[in-house]
């Protein structure tokens, strides 16, 4: 079997899609998923611009929040920029940031690589946490680079739970989201935060929810020293699953009455038939633990904006094929002929 499995049954394939077939050796979910991650690459790219931009203002007496952006700009004037979001525990240097980082920039794209807060090496720029429902921290990126650099012509991708905060934005803003975004894209998109928390924690990936666990239970135990006025270390303790962290660790201090309340509040799928600007999103059938509902696959597929593309292989945001012609990387080809096909249509 072939990709793209569900477009191919209701919408008329397009010039920038390819089938995916899996690298030698790598059918199994899990070995795309852990080749992806640990497989060394190169990703040639210029020192970049750092910026630390406040998403959120000071209020009682709580210091302002802010994020750490890496930002890569062509000598010209004029050019589109695309902005790339890391998933759960990763930052601005993840392997598949820095590899769509320098795809983009070698092919004139101005880029910026940005960290979600706490993310990067940045616990002391914010006085919060971090979690999927925080679009608003994107938009506030794209505000302060329009204004800073007049960059007016956007494209956005995320990956896992920034490929959630990236849909979701697209389906809050809605019909307003054009003229600032061109087209999103998000690949292995944790669009239903329930399900894939529950994924995790079966016995078959324990293993992925184990390397969570212990980044985000560390992540908390030094914004409580950081900021011991605000967080309370004995929250996190004994924690044995993702749920049980978003429930007891994160829920109180973001405004969630409890896992359950920010799962279904941060889901992307609960606005994805508001999107109204050309959006891929790509999800592997074999994704160890991103789970996607049969009724958020039909919102998406009603969606005439929307390309869904699920294919049988892939894994959690790999998708890696065998070298032919290219580097291998099927994801990051398909999302930089997607975002150049949107940008030429405007």
């Amino acid at each position: 079997m072939t990709a793209p499995l569900i477009e191919s049954a209701t919408k008329t394939l397009a010039a920038w899609q390819s089938t995916f077939a899996p690298r030698k050796f790598l059918r199994n979910g899990h070995l795309q998923t852990l080749a992806g991650n640990f497989l060394p690459r190169k990703a040639v790219l210029p020192i970049p611009e750092n910026d630390l931009i406040e998403v959120e203002p000071a209020r009682d007496d709580m210091p302002p929040s802010r994020v750490l952006c890496q930002s890569h700009w062509q000598p010209e004037t004029g050019r589109d920029t695309v902005l790339l979001l890391h998933g759960l525990e990763g930052s601005s240097n993840s392997q598949y940031v820095r590899g769509n980082a320098a795809r983009f920039y070698a092919a004139g794209w101005n880029v910026v690589r940005m960290n979600m807060r706490n993310c990067g090496g940045t616990e002391r720029e914010s006085p919060t946490l971090y979690h999927s429902g925080l679009s608003g921290d994107v938009l506030a990126v794209l505000r302060h680079y329009q204004q800073t650099r007049d960059a007016e012509r956007w494209s956005l991708v995320g990956y896992s739970m920034g490929g959630n905060l990236v849909l979701k934005l697209a389906g809050e803003m809605g019909e307003s989201a054009a003229p600032l975004l061109r087209a999103v894209a998000g690949v292995s998109p944790v669009v239903d935060l329930a399900a894939s928390a529950d994924a995790l924690h079966e016995p078959a990936n324990r293993v992925y929810e184990w390397k969570f666990l212990r980044g985000l239970v560390q992540r908390y135990a030094y914004k409580c020293e950081l900021f011991p006025q605000i967080f309370d270390p004995r929250r996190s303790r004994g924690v044995r699953s993702l749920r049980e962290f978003d429930d007891r660790a994160m829920s109180p201090y973001c405004g969630f009455t409890g896992a359950d309340d920010y799962y279904h509040r941060a889901a992307s799928a609960r606005v994805a038939d508001r999107i109204a600007v050309p959006t891929l999103v790509l999800h592997a059938l074999d994704d160890p633990f991103i789970r996607m509902l049969p009724e958020t696959r039909a919102t998406l597929l009603a969606n005439p904006q929307v390309h869904l593309i699920e294919t049988e292989h892939g894994g959690h945001c790999a998708f890696l094929a065998p070298a032919t012609g290219y580097d291998g990387y099927w994801a990051e080809k398909i999302l930089l002929d997607f975002l150049h096909a949107q940008a030429e249509n405007l």
